[in-house]
């Protein structure tokens, strides 16, 4: 019998809190493998496992004990079989067993767990499943796209064989857990086919019910929850009669108008507005989570301002008129208004330096580089991918950059590499329809700039009032680094450079 101490995490650090348990009492750990999180007044710590065999835990989430104390203790003579946990794995991987043997299958089973996808990702959530339990998968076949709080990646089979999935949609589980099992078939034998698996899972009798009726997974529980439809009432489609997430959509719209009182029943006090009164509830997604908190985090440790200023478009719009057409059938793609200000904003970089630094701990750290960030709104939160090095690209270039990562934005294909770092940021709600706005800054980075709508309005040129195409213009800035005087300052430099689009061609 093993002890597990509670290690030491830092010199200063005297006592931790377990904040959650990564398994159960009786469960079979493997070692190395992640047990617990311990927080600190510092940080977040994992605690692995020692050895192989059945834990017991001794503390509870939510205590706080001293540095060495015993969390829990693992029993290294005890085998995988004696976990308690075991009868529900058993119980999992019965429909793949249910596989007649003569398919080729070597009866070795692959565990195939969730891999690192990044430094700073400690967890993900299981998306969508592309194939279902007890499929036939093909080695480096995509079976499930997985979400980190950063990006979406396919995670594909590392052998081939028949598909145990242990991890359901919906669910969030760490680094290294285990998200489904893989029983291995040779190359040579035959491959079970649809219609054969779907006789050999429909042996039961219809109108039995199975070992799993009436019990849903854990994503057709979620559904079925924020409905407030019971589980036993519905019929279940999937193995042993579970109710999958299919049924409970299907139920959600069959079952909600009989179920679901009259307004007149309900609030009598209220008169009916003729109307539906539904609310729905979705869990915030990771990356929503992670927008969330680094926003709240940026408006609460810097020291954010907002200078604006405006600028005459016709200049440029009267340059992308006369020039687009040959501008693409030379580059293959259009001239935009981003290649403009991502120009112009370069420039003004090197100009003033401090609005393209940032501060690391005690000191302010310059970057004679240019990783202009771009924000795009994409189907699952806002993103920053960046163009790297955009002082040194030309106008077609940046506008290549700029369509290549907004397309691979909006199809949830953006790498870690293509979202980490930046120096500074650019972003545009004027596509929105926005006419002014107060940007927040894309921390570490010290400075934003926000561009909006263009609208004709009566603008004072050489003595005569003219009808110009204006847009505002908004610099969100960190002002413990940066000061008035530099961000005024930077933002009539753009204002300069996009008024007389000739200064950028020329570098003045």
């Amino acid at each position: 019998m093993i002890e597990v101490k509670i290690p030491t995490v830092g010199e200063s650090i005297t006592e931790v809190t377990v904040s959650q348990w990564a398994k159960q009492s009786g469960d079979y750990v493997e070692m190395d493998e992640i047990i617990c999180e311990l927080e600190s007044d510092k940080a977040t710590f994992e605690l692995n496992a020692e050895a192989a065999g059945i834990l017991t835990i001794k503390v509870e989430e939510g205590e706080t004990i001293e540095i060495g104390t015993v969390v829990c203790t693992i029993d290294e003579t005890a085998s995988a079989g004696a976990s308690q946990s075991a009868p529900v794995a058993k119980a999992e991987s019965a429909p793949s067993a249910s596989i007649p043997s003569s398919g080729g299958k070597t009866g070795e089973v692959l565990e195939m767990k969730v891999p690192t996808v990044g430094e700073s990702i400690t967890e993900v959530t299981i998306g969508t499943w592309m194939k279902q339990d007890g499929d036939v998968v093909e080695l480096d076949e995509p079976i499930a796209e997985i979400e980190s709080d950063k990006a979406t990646f396919e995670l594909a089979a590392e052998t081939r064989g028949v598909l145990s999935i242990v991890a359901q949609e919906g669910d969030t589980i760490e680094i290294g857990a285990l998200i489904c099992k893989i029983e291995v078939m040779d190359g040579v034998a035959s491959v079970p086919t649809a219609s054969t698996t779907t006789e050999i899972t429909s042996e039961t009798p219809t109108g039995t019910p199975g070992y799993a009726a009436g019990h849903p997974s854990p994503a057709a529980a979620k559904i079925l929850a924020e409905k407030g439809i019971p589980a036993g009432d519905l019929v279940g489609s999937g193995v042993g009669g579970r109710v999958t997430k299919e049924d409970a959509q299907a139920a959600n719209k069959s079952a909600q108008t009989p179920t679901t009182p009259s307004v007149k029943e309900a609030t009598p006090a209220v008169p009916a507005t003729g109307g539906g009164r539904t609310q729905t509830r979705k869990k915030l997604t990771p990356l929503r989570k992670t927008v969330a908190k680094r926003l709240v985090s940026v408006k609460n440790e810097t020291a954010m301002l907002t200078t604006f200023n405006e600028v005459d478009m016709k200049p440029v719009m009267d340059l992308r008129k006369k020039y687009k057409d040959a501008f693409k059938d030379k580059y293959e793609v259009g001239l935009g208004f981003m290649s403009f200000f991502i120009k112009a904003a370069c420039q003004a970089l090197q100009e003033w330096p401090a609005v393209n630094a940032q501060i690391d701990g005690n000191e302010i750290v310059y970057n004679d580089f240019c990783d202009v960030s771009i924000a795009v709104s994409a189907p699952k939160g806002l993103v920053v991918p960046v163009i790297r090095n955009a002082e040194s690209l030309s106008f077609n270039q940046v506008e290549s950059e700029v369509v290549r990562l907004a397309k691979k934005a909006r199809d949830n294909k953006l790498s870690i590499d293509e979202m980490q770092g930046g120096t500074f940021t650019v972003t545009n709600g004027g596509i929105f329809g926005s006419m002014l706005s107060t940007p927040i800054i894309n921390a570490p980075q010290s400075a934003i700039l926000g561009m909006h709508n263009i609208v004709e309005r009566p603008a004072a040129i050489n003595g005569q009032v003219e009808i110009r195409p204006i847009m505002y213009l908004a610099l969100s800035y960190d002002h413990r680094i940066i000061d008035g005087r530099e961000s005024v300052s930077f933002l009539v430099r753009i204002k300069e450079l996009l008024e007389d689009p000739a200064r950028l061609m020329l570098g003045i």
